[in-house]
């Protein structure tokens, strides 16, 4: 009678450890993920659908790795820690948005980097084409000669003559 009476409260102890560590349930058995898990699982890559987010997975393998990022998340755990747990369990491919610190700036810094190189080419290339102005060579090029009086009064006449073939007369 005596080993019943210890063994209630040491059978109540080791329960009580395996229900800490189930995700608990909402109003009426309704789940409520843990926010801290929802932001962690938000960056992450699934390891089981290439190229889908680990919160949009339907593989059941996604499923339970939800739950155990839930579940730690219930622990205690904060979203830095489980995703890092992640990434130490599956590798750096799954991480969906990349660290600020180290090799990971890169990843901020380049785009803009390029959108504004690019920006710079389409300035320069739009200067450079400017309708109107000459190239530089053209203005001081030694080879260029003034047009005479009788040549423009040639070009008149030919440009004239060239309307009046086009015109059609009603």
């Amino acid at each position: 009678m005596r080993i019943r009476a210890l063994s209630l409260p040491l059978f109540i102890l080791v329960t009580a450890s395996g229900l800490a560590a189930q995700i608990p349930e909402g109003v009426a058995g309704a789940f409520e993920p843990h926010p801290e898990a929802e932001e962690a699982i938000s960056r992450l890559y699934s390891p089981f659908c290439p190229g889908f987010m680990l919160d949009v997975c339907t593989a059941s393998q996604s499923a339970a790795l939800r739950d155990s990022i839930q579940m730690f998340a219930y622990q205690g755990w904060t979203s830095d820690e489980l995703e890092d747990w992640m990434i130490a369990n599956y590798g750096e491919e799954y991480r969906a948005v990349p660290e600020t610190g180290g090799v990971g700036f890169f990843a901020w810094i380049l785009p803009v980097f390029g959108l504004l190189m690019g920006l710079v080419i389409v300035v320069l290339a739009l200067r450079k084409f400017r309708p109107g102005r000459r190239p530089l060579e053209a203005v001081h090029s030694e080879d260029e000669t003034l047009i005479t009086a009788d040549e423009q009064a040639r070009l008149r006449s030919a440009i004239r003559e060239i309307e009046l073939a086009e015109d059609p007369s009603f």
